[in-house]
């Protein structure tokens, strides 16, 4: 028997394609001539075709019977199950036999850097890499290839340069594939002169070198520079042709992408496609659609990207028509018109589309689901989502964003809970995503594990998950952490300063705020108008008002953007919150735009903060008119009126609230215990703990009195007896949230409270001498920015 299935046998049957033959054979049939193994060339030729057709339990049975039957485990059969189980896709198993390698070498060091970078999992990559050096094993042309790759797949242009020092120091530089790779990585991190710089040293350049440094020229928009080299190329490819037509066209220069199409000699399907979906990404719809028309022959593909150049242009009618007259639908030309009804608000037909089709693949049930979404139907995606019969990393970062993006927050947080107990591998994607949802509820220790988990995962490079650190730090009230993760970003870009000068902003810090952008200045990044939305808030939240007018005015004079109504809304707070209430009427009437109702809004805010009733009483009409049903008109000016002890007007302002149907939303606030999210309600006794947290309210009304404070009952709007107005001031949300915080932390632990309306006068009063009490520090966050109270004192110094 062991003469029949020997070692040519066992390899011929590889060879032929019947691998599960040849395994079972070995593992079965060998167990009865146990002196007669296969040799470790059959060893390796039948893992070889294992990781060839990434058969992973093939592979898993022949290395069990590797482990009972061969005495000797070295180094070479140990890579071959190392490689196996790479190209299997197993890397956890892959890492169980590196580690049982007695003496792993170069190759074996080199396949599972490469797995990892391959995978996406670059942060290991580079720890296998670092590693490996601390081993005292040198690394080689592949080592640096591989590495190479993960730092462009993570934009981590510090590493990158650090290891091309290393590349110059060890003569690997004027290595075909070396240069190569590094070109890409500079490419990849958008450095394209220091692509540039490594383009000019290769001795020897392939197709695949020019191709690279072409798109990067392409991409990044710089046509001359990408127009020389292309004429420098002397035998181009599809691709070389491709790359300019893409690049240009997605960059806004379509009559330079025309004209190389028109002049590629072979023109392919990928060609005409990308001049199309050129067209359509900047709105040329018509020329798209003639371009179109004018194809010799169009595949599935041509379809499906026409298809989408109407829905993305908002000419869903027009998309439909084409799906109708498409001869042969695929399962993407369907999900692509589901997605284009949803991206237009059609969500009932995107439904009823998506129910009709044929067959349904993950991406069909992922473009359902985002599409319900983004127009609030997040009911309806849940329950979709959780009728899905399989469901990928896509699925998950749609369904959390969507709760997200629609104030479902607490739900986010527990999809991700639940994403985290299932195999399915999270992305950068998905932690940026959720990211909002911790800000957004300030719930800080969830946000540090979802850190945590970033750099475990290696994304903490990505600029993307980075600003969405920046942020949810910023939105929790730790701007130390904020800082921290912008001083370490290897990459900003406007959306990173802009996030940290927000950040400064929300949390009191105006002088840093513009600091800040001293710096973003002289960085080279150009400011947005989203930026000058950070810096004048900046300014009213620190009573900067002459630096307040300087950036308005620069806004206007040296960047050129226009102001929207919300630069002047916040121009109207500015002015208004410093008493200057004839400069805020003026500058409303010499607005550029017409003021709209949150301007009103801000003018009747300052009317309330300096006790003018006059002015109040004509801004407050004006905003009836404008918003009848709004709530917020009402309620400041019944607090205005409260501040003057007319209670008469207040219960007229009831009156009309009622008679109008106008519903004010309740104070409402969360705080974050043990990585869980409580919420409360003024007034509310639904919490499990109500006895306990009114029992430490009692005892801090009495150290309150003791410590000589006495509530301001001008923050009351019922005229109803001093001893209840006390009693409905004690029990407003951010107070419960803080009993509670109190009650269930440990001493000198801050509480961090989000609120959803401004924080009451008499709490921000009460709370700093509790925090002096208490010996506690403690931030809140109320509708308008941070307060963060500490031994008696508020960071808004009472500017507020």
């Amino acid at each position: 028997m062991a003469a029949v299935y020997g070692n040519g046998n066992l390899r011929a049957l590889c060879k032929e394609g019947r691998l599960k033959e040849a395994v079972h054979i070995l593992v079965l049939r060998c167990m009865d001539f146990q002196s007669t193994y296969p040799d470790f060339s059959t060893y390796a030729y039948i893992l070889q075709a294992c990781a060839t057709q990434k058969s992973l339990l093939e592979g898993k049975l022949v290395h069990a019977h590797i482990t009972q039957t061969v005495q000797f485990q070295g180094t070479i059969l140990g890579n071959m199950l190392v490689f196996m189980y790479a190209k299997c896709s197993s890397l956890e198993d892959a890492r169980k036999v590196f580690d049982q390698i007695p003496q792993p070498n170069v190759v074996t060091w080199n396949m599972m850097i490469a797995a990892h970078a391959k995978s996406g999992q670059g942060i290991q990559a580079l720890k296998l890499y670092y590693d490996m050096k601390q081993t005292g094993i040198q690394p080689n042309q592949f080592t640096f290839v591989s590495v190479l790759q993960a730092c462009a797949a993570m934009s981590a242009l510090e590493q990158g340069k650090e290891l091309h020092g290393e590349i110059v120091g060890g003569g690997f530089e004027s290595q075909l594939f070396v240069g190569s790779a590094l070109l890409n990585m500079y490419v990849k991190c958008g450095r394209i002169d220091n692509a540039r710089q490594v383009f000019d040293k290769m001795p020897q350049r392939d197709l695949v070198v020019w191709n690279t440094m072409l798109g990067g020229y392409a991409q990044s928009g710089r046509v001359d520079e990408a127009l020389e080299l292309f004429g420098e190329i002397r035998e181009r490819n599809v691709v070389s042709w491709t790359s300019m037509i893409a690049g240009f066209a997605r960059n806004g220069y379509i009559e330079e992408a025309r004209k190389l199409f028109v002049e590629m000699p072979g023109r392919n399907m990928v060609s005409w496609t990308a001049m199309i979906a050129g067209y359509a990404q900047h709105g040329r719809v018509d020329e798209a659609m003639k371009l179109f028309e004018e194809m010799p022959e169009k595949d599935a593909t041509a379809w499906n990207v026409m298809i989408a150049a109407f829905a993305q242009n908002e000419f869903a009618d027009e998309a439909m028509k084409l799906f109708q007259k498409m001869p042969k639908r695929n399962v993407v030309s369907w999900t692509t018109m589901v997605s284009g009804l949803a991206d237009n608000g059609r969500v009932d037909e995107a439904l009823k589309l998506f129910r009709t089709m044929p067959e349904r693949d993950v991406a069909s049930w992922n473009a359902v689901i985002a599409g319900c979404g983004q127009n609030g139907r997040v009911d309806e995606a849940l329950r979709l989502f959780h009728e899905m019969p399989s469901r990928n990393v896509v699925s998950w970062t749609a369904m959390i964003a969507g709760c997200t993006q629609n104030g479902y927050f607490c739900e986010a947080l527990k999809l991700f809970k639940e994403m985290q107990l299932t195999r399915v591998k999270l992305n950068s994607d998905t932690l940026g995503g959720i990211l909002p949802a911790c800000a957004n509820l300030g719930a800080l220790g969830q946000g540090k594990e979802v850190h945590e988990d970033v750099i475990r995962r290696g994304f903490q490079f990505n600029v993307c998950v980075a600003n969405a650190l920046v942020d949810m730090y910023a939105k929790c009230g730790s701007i130390l952490d904020a800082c921290n993760v912008f001083e370490r970003m290897y990459q900003r870009n406007v959306i990173s300063w802009t996030s940290m000068i927000s950040g400064y902003a929300m949390n009191g810090c105006g002088k840093e705020a513009l600091q800040l952008f001293e710096q973003m200045q002289q960085s080279g990044i150009c400011p947005d108008h989203v930026t000058f939305v950070g810096l004048l808030s900046a300014c009213c939240h620190a009573g900067l008002v002459d630096d307040g007018r300087q950036i308005f005015d620069c806004m206007i004079q040296y960047y050129q953007i226009t102001p929207s109504v919300e630069h002047c809304c916040l121009m109207v707070d500015l002015l208004g919150r410093a008493g200057r209430m004839h400069e805020a009427q003026d500058f409303i009437n010499k607005m550029p735009v017409k003021p709209d109702f949150a301007v009103w809004v801000s003018l009747l805010g300052a009317c309330r903060k300096h006790t003018d009733i006059h002015l109040g009483e004509s801004v407050a009409e004006r905003l009836f008119e404008l918003d009848p049903k709004n709530a917020a008109p009402y309620v400041l000016l019944a607090n205005l009126y409260a501040a003057s002890g007319r209670w008469d007007d207040i219960q007229k302002v009831r009156k009309m609230m009622k008679d109008r149907g106008v519903i004010k939303n309740p104070g409402q606030s969360w705080i974050e215990v043990n990585k869980q999210v409580h919420a409360f309600v003024s007034g509310d006794r639904s919490h499990p703990q109500t006895k306990e947290i009114l029992a430490e309210l009692e005892r801090l009304s009495g150290l309150l009195i003791e410590a000589g404070y006495v509530s301001d009952m001008r923050f009351v709007l019922n005229n109803v007896e001093e001893e209840q107005k006390g009693h409905i001031l004690c029990h407003h949300s951010e107070k419960l949230a803080l009993a509670f915080g109190l009650i269930n932390t440990s001493p000198g632990t801050t509480i961090r409270i989000v609120k959803n309306l401004r924080v009451c006068g008499d709490c921000h009063s009460a709370i700093k001498i509790i925090s002096k009490i208490v010996l506690r520090a403690i931030v809140l966050r109320d509708a308008n920015r941070f307060h963060h109270f500490k031994d008696g004192y508020c960071s808004c110094r009472d500017y507020w």
